[in-house]
């Protein structure tokens, strides 16, 4: 049957037609809020790149992360920042490292919260990069060893779920054996599965103050041109056991999500990194943009490509709207 039969617009009369007949949801249970963690004490640094983001001590960051489970956020991805770093990022995996302190007084004073904590060392390596450097190679095998004990501090602290970021070749089942192994066999992997090597990161970069101090990452993230390696990524973390993949960044790669979700049963994150959220407040600020709409639109298209759960800095500001 052609027109005057099929009019699609008889159901987008009004707001309750819209929403009755509306094929994708958000919520606030699909958020996840990252957030950037430093030592001391009553620490708020505003993170010049990200407006309305901030490096936050401890005791600050609880009261954030409160906030939002209040919101109906069910978790949050701690970054720590260190005071000191290295060559090979042994502030990532002390024992009383920063997010390992964070975690544990998270679990303490915000019990019902999910904590998620990011496994990889280049915000606590000198030279900035994801794994261990020699002659200028990244070497994968030797940083799969910093990564397992990494993971496993986590764990003893407290944290309800890791999520492996370095893109090293078999890292997320070197962690997995770690944590059976130390008696953590319970604790969920997110995997970064699909992270490609994209300009979209930079204000993150500054915020975590992890540039690489000489050549990039493109020796370990992906190809931006690669779909089908993304894929495959995404099937061998499923092998060595991740019970949620990723694929980062968000907007310019729902097409990967879309394949993901197309092709596997597991639960998927997307990240809307900090060059997605900057972006849009940049044009908000300039009066180019809607911020609120923008918001909404970008998060709702992420989750319509495929992706059950969504990281994102703009966390509160949707939680607010959605509750609305």
């Amino acid at each position: 049957m052609a027109f005057p039969d099929q009019r699609l617009r008889r159901l987008r009369q009004s707001e309750p037609l819209r929403r009755m007949v509306r094929e994708t949801s958000l919520r606030p249970a699909d958020l996840i809020y990252p957030l950037f963690v430093v030592t001391g004490r009553d620490r708020r640094q505003p993170i010049t790149s990200m407006p309305g983001q901030f490096r936050l001590s401890v005791d600050l960051l609880v009261k954030e992360a409160a906030e939002a489970r209040q919101l109906g956020i069910p978790a949050v991805i701690l970054f720590g920042i260190p005071d000191k770093k290295d060559e090979r990022g042994s502030g990532a995996y002390d024992p009383d490292g920063i997010v390992q302190r964070a975690v544990k007084t998270l679990k303490e004073q915000v019990p019902e919260l999910i904590v998620i904590t990011d496994v990889c060392i280049d915000e606590y390596t000198s030279h900035g990069h994801c794994g261990i450097v020699q002659d200028g190679r990244i070497l994968n095998d030797e940083t799969l060893d910093c990564l397992r004990t990494m993971a496993l501090t986590h764990a003893k602290a407290g944290a309800d779920m890791l999520a492996p970021s370095d893109m090293m070749d078999g890292r997320v089942g070197a962690i997995r054996e770690e944590l059976d192994r130390g008696g953590f066999s319970e604790l969920p992997i997110m995997a970064y599965s699909a992270k490609f090597a994209s300009c979209f990161y930079a204000p993150f970069r500054e915020a975590a103050d992890s540039s690489p101090k000489f050549g990039d990452r493109q020796s370990y993230q992906m190809d931006p041109a690669n779909a089908r390696e993304a894929l495959r990524e995404i099937d061998l973390d499923i092998e060595e056991g991740a019970d949620i993949v990723m694929v980062k960044p968000a907007l310019p790669f729902l097409d990967i999500i879309a394949a993901a979700r197309a092709k596997i049963n597991h639960p998927i994150a997307a990240y809307q990194v900090s060059g997605e959220y900057s972006m849009i407040k940049a044009a908000a600020q300039a009066g180019w943009l809607d911020e609120t709409r923008a918001m909404l639109e970008s998060l709702l298209s992420i989750k319509r490509a495929g992706a059950d759960l969504i990281l994102t800095y703009f966390a509160k500001d949707a939680a607010r709207l959605l509750h609305g």
